[in-house]
């Protein structure tokens, strides 16, 4: 499994390193995409490299997305490359894992009319507005969509990430 992380300077540390630390122990192999290839820093100091930019990048090579949360999301939900990138894993019905902001991408790239979904609570509105039907629950699956709040519900939000990606193998 081949899963796509993007981001940019300002995402919230662990939502960006538990995950792909998951990612990798399941043997998936995880590239991270930002605005421009190399450093991107966390909120809390934390330092990825990003081997790809968001320009290079082919989302056709990609089997599952997924977007941490912090301040990032905010910056990157008005970039259309950004959006195109979504829209065309969403089209292919691609599983996407996204916590915390993130999910204001999925709003901006319009994949959220009608689908149920989470975030950090004072995003919900953002979400709701884009025609989202928002449950502050720790973890929302929804078809191929996997959202969460908050670094305090990673290991409920891995679990379903990691079922949800293993299961789109299988297709």
């Amino acid at each position: 499994m081949k899963v796509l992380v993007i981001t940019a300077d300002g995402f919230e540390d662990s939502e960006l390193l538990c995950p792909v630390y998951r990612f990798k122990e399941e043997g998936f192999e995880v590239d991270i995409a930002a605005p421009e290839w190399g450093q991107v820093r966390g909120k809390k100091g934390y330092n990825v490299s990003a081997n790809l930019s968001f320009d290079e990048l082919e989302p056709s090579i990609f089997d599952a997305l997924y977007i941490p949360g912090g301040k990032a999301p905010a910056h990157l939900k008005h970039m259309p490359v950004v959006q195109e990138i979504v829209q065309a894993f969403d089209k292919a019905g691609k599983p996407i894992a996204a916590i915390c902001h993130g999910p204001l991408i999925l709003a901006a790239a319009g994949v959220l009319a009608g689908r149920k979904v989470t975030c950090y609570l004072k995003v919900a509105e953002d979400l709701q507005s884009a025609g989202a039907r928002y449950e502050n629950s720790p973890v929302v699956v929804d078809g191929n969509l996997v959202t969460s709040r908050e670094p305090a519900d990673i290991p409920y939000f891995m679990k379903e990430v990691i079922r949800i990606f293993r299961q789109s193998q299988r297709r």
